[in-house]
């Protein structure tokens, strides 16, 4: 297998593929092997430099001269290498929590989803911890995607949204998505047949492409949040789940005893600035790793009373009529 060195200075790979942005990659050797977009990658990180190497693709159509990128150029782009990760990080509010955050995840990087798989991903995440998302997308890409071979591996590109269209609710029911099957479902069709353009609402502002996705069966204002911040690259989302709440709780609003969902979003969006996406990741990731080694669950996600990455808020705003449950 030809590995080719890509320059990764300021980077984890591991933590960012921990951190609860994706879930379909695994651990293999001393690497991990995981699909972008039709493309199967394995990629190692030795010190400042990633090794990597590509399989795969959709078959070219006939007469296309179009040609795989190169892994560099794929790799690059997917874990965000050209971020300026240094500026962003020094843009964060200089507080206790949020310096301890910073220090913790030193070389995390938010990913470029593919904006289909990202927001079907997040869909199927809704009231489930990290391990229970991982088995749904293993069952949904095993199940409906294509497979690719690298070396002697195996992963499978998640299946697009006109082959999960074609699909039934039975069947993605037996994915374990239990009632999430009906949202994606629903949300695959419009998609697929391109009623929910999702390339053409990257040119949105930010409100009015939260109020799109917020549209589409199953998505609220965390799940809209999470797609716009891991799929739009709009650093400014700042997805609030119960781990961040309870940071926002205890960290920063801890005399605003009835502090409200509204006045936690109100908080964040003036007080962490234009790179909050990243705020929140960092603060996210340590927190619940922070916890993990206090005693509490050791499954990436969050303690089993509190559910999963998306909280009970979209709960609480679907009951008060301003957004679905997330």
């Amino acid at each position: 297998m030809k590995l080719v060195e890509i320059s990764s200075p300021d980077f984890d790979l591991a933590m960012t593929l921990d951190s609860g942005q994706v879930f379909h990659w695994q651990n293999i050797g001393d690497g991990f092997v995981g699909a972008i977009t039709d493309y199967v990658v394995h990629v190692e990180q030795h010190g400042d430099a990633l090794k990597a190497s590509m399989e795969g693709g959709a078959p070219a159509t006939p007469g296309s001269r179009e040609l795989a990128p190169p892994v560099a150029e794929l790799v690059k782009h997917y874990f965000a290498l050209d971020h300026p990760l240094a500026a962003i990080c020094a843009s964060f509010p200089n507080d206790p929590a949020m310096s301890a955050a910073r220090h913790f995840c030193r070389g995390l990087r938010i990913i470029r989803q593919p904006k289909w798989e990202c927001l079907a991903t997040f869909i199927c995440s809704s009231m489930k911890q990290v391990a229970h998302i991982r088995q749904i997308s293993k069952a949904l890409r095993e199940r409906l995607g294509v497979p690719r071979k690298i070396d002697h591996h195996v992963a499978h590109a998640f299946p697009s949204a006109p082959r999960l269209a074609e699909s039934s609710e039975g069947a993605l029911r037996k994915c374990a998505l239990g009632y999430r099957a009906k949202s994606l479902l629903a949300t695959a069709r419009l998609v697929g047949s391109g009623e929910a353009d999702l390339d053409a609402w990257s040119a949105l502002s930010d409100a009015d492409l939260r109020e799109k996705l917020c549209a589409l069966p199953g998505v609220g204002a965390k799940i809209a949040n999470c797609v716009m911040l891991f799929a739009y690259e709009r650093l400014r989302a700042f997805p609030i789940d119960v781990w961040i709440e309870r940071v926002l709780r205890e960290k920063y609003l801890p005399r605003k005893k009835k502090t409200t969902a509204q006045r936690l979003r109100e908080f964040s969006e003036t007080y962490f600035g234009e790179h909050r996406g990243y705020a929140q990741q960092y603060l996210f990731h340590y927190a619940r790793t922070a916890l993990r080694k206090s005693g509490a669950p050791r499954d990436s996600s969050i303690p089993k009373a509190f559910g999963a990455r998306n909280d009970k808020q979209g709960e609480r705003m679907r009951r008060s009529g301003s957004g679905k449950q997330d």
